[in-house]
């Protein structure tokens, strides 16, 4: 049913930005843009059980596989992993016993993680309060592939700032906007021919809500103010004053600083205009 190895745009940008993994940078990343709690954290009817953060949820359940995101807290399994293993987890799919990390994690994105955010992240988890949830594994009815690409050795970063390179950055390997966001076919996100175009249908307590067209066409931002993408990105409120749907995690989107919000502004004003999917 799905695709697994896919094409991550930001593996080709190889200037190298002068930083170091941090806990704040890892703090910034999975509680924000990054928003691994969206699966991992435990939700109920009022919410995110943050008393278990990340400590484990079941994220989809279909006629394909039904997908746990399991406890990523020093309570959980990975508490036994190195942080290269689990660093290569998170970066290649690969659990330390060699298997694979099936969908939905997008880790055809984030294999462009570079090496300082992706051991930022590690950082985090390894002081996220421990979780005691054992989630079940994660079911497939579809076949999952050996690997999702060759090993990654090294993954340099690229400069931060307002620019569509950084941007692009953000919308894919550590957001994944590009993975919701993009028209789904038979093999997965179709993001040779509809990157962006939106269409994929997403069923929760909330009922289904369909990721929008976020391309530089009509159907999709060319009508909406700089000011308006942000505000529906970090707020979740159309221009119109609507609310929009889970699961885009606007409540971690809110702590976009003002330059990345802006490098992602920059990334979707230059993609391709696309008609949504049908038109």
């Amino acid at each position: 049913m799905f695709r697994y190895v896919l094409v991550v745009p930001i593996a080709m940008f190889s200037v190298v930005a002068k930083a170091e993994p941090s806990l704040e940078r890892g703090t910034y990343l999975v509680t924000g843009p990054a928003a691994c709690g969206n699966c991992h954290t435990p939700k109920g009817p009022d919410g995110p059980d943050m008393s278990n953060e990340l400590g484990g949820f079941l994220v989809e359940k279909n006629d394909a596989f039904e997908a746990w995101a399991p406890n990523i807290t020093p309570g959980g399994r990975v508490a036994t992993w190195s942080d290269a293993e689990l660093a290569r987890a998170i970066r290649e799919g690969i659990r330390p016993d060699g298997s694979v990390i099936g969908p939905p994690m997008p880790i055809g994105l984030y294999r462009g993680l570079n090496d300082d955010d992706l051991m930022s992240i590690v950082m985090y988890l390894r002081n996220v309060p421990a979780s005691d949830i054992v989630t079940p594994a994660s079911s497939y009815n579809i076949p999952l592939p050996p690997a999702y690409g060759p090993p990654i050795d090294s993954m340099p970063a690229i400069p931060t700032g307002a620019t569509v390179e950084y941007g692009a950055y953000l919308a894919g390997p550590v957001a994944h906007c590009i993975e919701c966001h993009t028209t789904f076919g038979p093999n997965g996100p179709m993001f040779e021919t509809h990157l962006g175009a939106g269409g994929y249908e997403f069923h929760g307590p909330w009922g289904v809500s369909v990721a929008p067209n976020i391309t530089s066409s009509e159907d999709g931002l060319a009508d909406h103010t700089d000011a308006e993408i942000a505000t529906m990105i970090t707020t979740g409120t159309r221009t119109d004053g609507s609310p929009m749907l889970p699961p885009m995690p606007y409540g971690n989107f809110a702590s976009l600083t003002e330059q990345d919000l802006q490098a992602i502004i920059l990334y979707l004003r230059q993609l391709p205009p696309l008609p949504d999917p049908g038109n």
